[in-house]
């Protein structure tokens, strides 16, 4: 029976529990029975690889200490029998420790002692809601792009997506880390719940825990009515802090205690209210180097950097490029009620060899910028305006003393050694496309790109000149 089928009917999903206290694996096995769910104990860590040889379950619940092991060398093992079982851990009180090293193991998610019933149940529910992997939408369809680094990270998000561990995305600005936070969300068991973007870096200091947090009314001067905060509005999704290197010192202690507690205070409030958020940050920072400098409180980078994701720069994607102009030229096609502007193979002969320091959000500015100012269908160089590499160049007589071609002639210099290159390799492998490919270190579908952008064309080709 496949898994969606067995997903369909409550009676059918069976959830394995795991603990050496029978006193808890009795309180919930009765919890979860009352949600519907078949259930299994076991003991000891023996006992329960035994019932994964015979039964199939969907969901494993395990407490970290057992008598003849720990959870980790359960989740282990399930990762190692290649089940598609989402596994919680149950760690001691204030173990962050123990949380970290499971989520890094591979699980699922965790829950502390003392096991709160609310948040239990939240638990089972997301984990019981992951897609399908035959029937989930394919993570990063819209992450255009078939260059290595890019495939690269659409497997990376299929993985991220069936987990609730912490994601840090980091990658240089424009690089599109928000985008892959949404993937992520739009792929997991919260795909139906909120995903609420956050900018650490634009909230004033002063507004910062009221924002975060809420507050009650009369908490201070201006509070007429109760305000929920960022945490609120996204409980039982996802909250994305962008530019989380830009958070106060003192802001980092709070939000520490929240991710560890997994509860909220509001301003103004007397007591804590429990939220269910799975936390996605990035910067465009090192966040490393941050907290080497004593900017970022290593315990946070801990409980934050439990799986990195790290978003390529547009210059070592350039083949993907083209596909790229295409997509942002018809999106802004509809935007403006107008036919797509088309780009000429000079235009994106230049947008191929431009470094764009800015990434993809630089891509978009200067095709907006060219579909603006440009008065036929066809954008042209002349129309993108790129600004130029390197502002400060060397003397032309110190060029020339080492050797190297004057800057203004460096991609023409660049395309002859790589013309040069594609063709002896492609010399000494009889024209194999396949095999130059492997001897250059590249793709079959990189080296198709450039020998068309460098007009390489098989003898006997038509169109073929002296080369």
């Amino acid at each position: 029976m496949k898994r969606a089928e067995r997903r369909g009917a409550a009676r059918d999903r069976r959830v394995l529990v795991v603990d050496d206290e029978p006193d808890i694996r009795e309180l919930l096995e009765l919890t979860l029975l009352k949600m519907g769910l078949g259930v299994t104990a076991a003991a000891t860590l023996a006992e329960a690889k035994q019932h994964l040889e015979s039964e199939r379950f969907d969901l494993c619940l395990t407490d970290m200490r057992l008598g003849d092991g720990v959870g980790l060398d359960l989740v282990r093992h399930i990762s190692s029998m290649g089940l598609d079982l989402p596994v919680a851990v149950i760690t001691a009180y204030g173990s962050a420790e123990n949380a970290v090293a499971a989520l890094k193991a591979g699980a699922f998610d965790y829950v502390p002692k003392p096991v709160g019933l609310e948040q239990l149940r939240a638990l089972v529910k997301s984990a019981l809601s992951l897609p399908d992997d035959s029937h989930a939408a394919a993570p990063g369809q819209q992450l255009l792009g078939e260059s290595p680094a890019l495939t690269a990270v659409r497997e990376v998000i299929a993985k991220l997506a069936r987990t609730q561990a912490p994601v840090y995305i980091s990658g240089e600005s424009g690089s599109g880390k928000e985008l892959a936070a949404r993937f992520i969300h739009a792929n997991g068991a919260r795909r139906d719940k909120p995903f609420v973007p956050v900018n650490c870096g634009a909230i004033p200091e002063n507004l910062m825990e009221s924002e975060f947090f809420g507050y009650k009314k009369g908490a201070f001067t201006g509070a007429d009515q109760d305000r929920d905060g960022f945490f609120q509005a996204a409980n039982g999704g996802t909250l994305f802090l962008d530019e989380v290197a830009d958070l106060p010192l003192a802001m980092q202690v709070k939000l520490l205690r929240v991710i560890q507690e997994k509860k909220v205070r509001e301003v103004g409030a007397t007591h804590e209210e429990p939220v269910d958020v799975r936390i996605i940050s990035a910067t465009h920072q090192n966040l490393a180097s941050c907290v080497e400098g004593g900017r970022f409180r290593q315990d946070l980078f801990y409980r934050l950097n439990v799986i990195e994701l790290k978003m390529p720069p547009l210059r070592e994607c350039r083949e993907d490029i083209p596909v790229i102009a295409s997509s942002i030229l018809a999106r802004i096609a509809v935007q403006n009620g107008t036919a797509p502007a088309q780009l000429s193979p000079q235009a994106l002969e230049e947008l191929s060899r431009y470094d764009f320091p800015g990434n993809i959000r630089e891509l978009e500015n200067v095709l907006e910028r060219a579909t603006a100012l440009s008065s036929a269908e066809v954008i042209q160089p002349d129309d993108l305006r790129l600004k130029p590499l390197v502002d400060e160049r060397l003397p032309e007589d110190a060029v020339r003393a080492e050797g190297y071609p004057p800057v203004s002639s460096l991609p023409t210099y660049l395309d002859q050694v790589e013309r040069e290159a594609i063709l002896a390799a492609l010399a000494k492998t009889n024209f194999n496309r396949t095999a130059a490919a492997k001897a250059l270190g590249i793709t079959f579908r990189q080296l198709r790109y450039r020998m068309q952008r460098l007009e390489i064309r098989e003898p006997g080709a038509q169109g073929e000149g002296s080369r």
